[in-house]
């Protein structure tokens, strides 16, 4: 787990993407351009919620989001996702 000192403020999550295969089972390597958009993460960091939306994902979860889910942002040469707590589809 990465170390950043990004705080995601209300129903936001801040999400480190799992990367994605590098190759296949049989060992046919994948390149860049036709690799899909990972649609998974690790939670680094939640928010403390609202009133009216308890905080449901916690430090450490393995969780599931919409592709087109968040806002990608840079930190320390890392590529981190934040999104809101809405945006999640399931933890694993």
């Amino acid at each position: 787990m990465s170390k950043t000192n990004i705080k995601p403020l209300g129903t936001r999550v801040l999400v480190e993407v799992v990367e994605s295969e590098e190759k296949t089972i049989s060992g046919i390597i994948i390149p860049d351009s036709a690799k899909e958009k990972q649609q998974k993460g690790t939670v680094l960091a939640v928010g403390k919620g609202t009133e009216k939306e308890k905080m449901e994902v916690k430090v450490g979860d393995l969780v599931v989001y919409g592709k087109y889910a968040g806002t990608e942002i840079e930190d320390g040469g890392k590529s981190y996702l934040i999104l809101n707590q809405s945006d999640i589809l399931a933890t694993l």
